[in-house]
């Protein structure tokens, strides 16, 4: 007989099971802002040991209105950020994403860190990429136009508060507008020549406007958006003066809000993480120029930054990571 050349079926052999589990990217995302505290800790060690140490000799009862009006601060954040959209937001996440958004805001150059998160939760939220920027551009627009108002107003009524020439000196004032008039002409003229550049800054300015008509059409949220603009920083001031009271600073609580103010206009456009390093020198300088002693003002900034910005940051990284985790940004 002829044997039938029958293929022999052979057993597949079962592949290798992995006995390591692949970490998700989102997950090392959500580890990201500790390490990053971490590393800003180890850099400001010094600082933050010489700021906690000056918090040992302060009056509580200031501190503590220090901190509230810290807290305050983000929820005048949420107001603001959702008057400037005309869809509700949720408001315990949008709390919780201004709380990390202030973290990111230290971890990243000014303003990028916030903005990022807070576009990135927009999105989520459902609202078009065109429209959350023109939101956050409308947000942006607001603050500062409160602020430098703020400033404006306490300077009118209260003109000895500051020092002429304390922040910029009288000399260099006028080579820093010609400078920054300079920036706005070129950035103008580069616009207009590129054309696709052009084009997308058009129909973003389209977007831009629509978006403010949409919101000043309804009462409540233009009230949220200014009102809201208007609180953010006068409960900044309001806890730097409370840390003044707290070390004795020999500053009217009035004075001291104008410093602040003063300060952080001359240092918005400072490209360094969070103003870190810019904004003690300029507050300093600011609080010095409204009479105060250089120690005491030296104490009395790092005792606020302390406040602001060394004890939310890990609580702050931790819900930065948690809002990642859970795909809320």
């Amino acid at each position: 007989m002829t044997a039938l050349n029958v293929p022999q079926l052979l057993p597949q052999q079962p592949l290798p099971r992995r006995t390591g589990r692949r970490v998700p990217l989102r997950h090392l995302l959500c580890l990201l802002p500790l390490l990053l505290v971490l590393v800003m800790a180890l850099r400001h060690r010094s600082v933050l040991l010489d700021g906690v140490g000056r918090l040992r000799s302060a009056e509580w009862p200031w501190l503590l209105a220090a901190v509230a009006a810290t807290c305050l601060t983000w929820v005048a954040a949420a107001v603001t950020r959702q008057g400037a959209v005309v869809e509700r937001l949720p408001a315990r996440r949008l709390l919780a994403t201004q709380f990390a958004a202030g973290t990111a805001n230290h971890l990243l150059p000014t303003g990028l860190g916030a903005s990022a998160v807070n576009l990135r939760f927009m999105t989520v939220c459902g609202i078009p990429l065109a429209r959350s920027s023109a939101a956050l551009a409308l947000y942006l627009l607001a603050e500062s136009v409160t602020r430098v108002g703020l400033l404006v107003a306490l300077l009118l009524a209260f003109p000895g508060a500051l020092s002429s020439g304390a922040l910029v000196p009288p000399d260099a004032l006028g080579p820093l507008l010609a400078a920054v008039a300079g920036a706005l002409v070129l950035a103008l003229a580069v616009v207009l020549l590129v054309r696709r550049l052009r084009t997308a800054v058009g129909s973003f300015l389209g977007t831009a406007f629509g978006e403010a008509r949409s919101v000043h059409a309804r009462p409540a949220r233009a009230l949220a958006l200014w009102g809201g603009s208007l609180a953010f920083p006068v409960l900044q001031a309001a806890g730097l003066a409370a840390v003044g009271q707290a070390l004795n600073l020999p500053v009217p609580p009035v004075h001291t809000a104008v410093a602040y103010l003063a300060a952080t206009v001359a240092v918005a456009l400072v490209p360094v993480p969070g103003g870190m390093g810019s904004v003690e020198a300029a507050l300093v300088v600011a609080l010095v120029a409204a009479g105060g002693p250089v120690a005491v003002a030296t104490a009395v900034v790092l005792a606020y930054r302390i406040i602001t910005v060394w004890l939310p940051l890990l609580p702050g990284a931790l819900t930065l990571g948690a809002l990642v985790r859970l795909k809320v940004i």
